[in-house]
């Protein structure tokens, strides 16, 4: 899938295969990436390596003895590390994107390290985040739920958090942090592709019958009322405490005390410079938009992220009972268009 980032047209192209699902994006051989992908090799073959070694972990468990996975999952920079650390902070074993580690090890061609999941009676609920994208279109295209139920992951023991963050705002946000790393037109089109891949996540969710709520970025401007709200849908308002969104640190501890986030072994590559801002609570920040250009703008409407974007709002807003005047301050005119 050789396609120029730069044609408008080409960008569209890829962005209609996306949103149709088609099946040319898991057969079409994906080229080397200097750093990150070091074979020639088809999606499907690489999502095929990583579901047999989870798989060799799960086979012999009983259904009972998986913990339920509290799973989040959306496209690159939706807040998805603050909320792994929120996670963290209640006490349960929060990990941070396992599925995508085992992808890159199979990207350059290593048997992927497996992910050792605690039996139920040891920690009876667990918290992943994976994040789609965005260096290589192989990671951009993945749906790491997928991998957990064609390996065996029990279905009545997950529930999927559908994450989302305003359009412009993520954007910024990877030519911002990332651009160290691929080139801007690059990052744009992983960009899209992340994004209408990951709209794609919470429909096969539904289709394979596994719990879904959507929690989009910008909730977070409210942010204990709507992590109260967020424990409470998806059944774990025993273990909401305001603390753990308030209060990461300690007194003189210049670290969030989230000792329970468990992090993969990643190649050196994979650890970018000041990807992830320190803070000292679980809150919503800002991303200045100035920087995109008309076209990368306009890119977004054209290939269907902001019509991606409005379902998610409008999904959140249902799963967390929103009343009207809390989704316009939250979403502003985004809530309008989506209802």
């Amino acid at each position: 899938m050789n396609i120029d980032a730069s044609s408008p047209d080409s960008l569209e192209r890829i962005a209609e295969l996306v949103r149709q699902q088609d099946s040319s994006l898991d057969t079409t051989l994906l080229p080397p990436v200097e750093g990150f992908q070091t074979r020639t090799v088809a999606l499907e073959t690489l999502m095929r390596e990583v579901t047999e070694c989870l798989a060799d972990g799960f086979r012999h468990r009983s259904p009972q003895d998986f913990p339920m996975l509290y799973f989040a999952c959306g496209k690159a920079r939706v807040g998805s590390t603050a909320l792994s650390n929120l996670f963290g902070m209640t006490g349960m074993p929060s990990y941070y994107q396992p599925l995508k580690a085992m992808l890159r090890d199979a990207l350059v061609g290593k048997r992927p390290a497996l992910w050792a999941v605690p039996s139920s009676d040891d920690e009876p609920h667990i918290f992943s985040k994976e994040t789609i994208g965005p260096y290589v279109l192989a990671e951009s295209l993945f749906n790491p739920l997928k991998l957990l139920i064609e390996a065996g992951y029990p279905r009545h023991r997950l529930h999927l958090i559908m994450l989302d963050r305003e359009p412009a705002s993520s954007l910024a946000s990877w030519l911002d942090k990332l651009i160290s790393r691929a080139p801007e037109d690059v990052l744009l089109r992983h960009y899209v592709v992340a994004a209408l891949s990951a709209a794609q996540v919470a429909s096969y969710a539904q289709r394979q019958g596994v719990a879904v709520t959507h929690y989009v970025y910008e909730v977070s401007k409210e942010a204990v009322s709507s992590v109260r709200v967020l424990f409470e849908r998806i059944g774990l308002s025993g273990s909401f405490n305001e603390n753990a969104v308030t209060s990461w640190r300690e007194p003189g501890d210049s670290h969030a005390n989230n000792a329970r986030v468990i992090f993969p072994s990643e190649a050196t590559i994979y650890k970018v410079p000041n990807l992830h801002t320190s803070d000292s609570a679980y809150r919503y920040q800002r991303r200045a938009t100035a920087s995109l250009t008309e076209a990368q703008g306009e890119a977004l409407e054209r290939c269907g992220v902001n019509d991606a974007y409005r379902a998610a709002v409008a999904a959140c807003v249902r799963d967390l009972g929103l009343n009207a005047a809390l989704s316009q301050r939250l979403f502003g005119d985004w809530f309008a268009a989506a209802a």
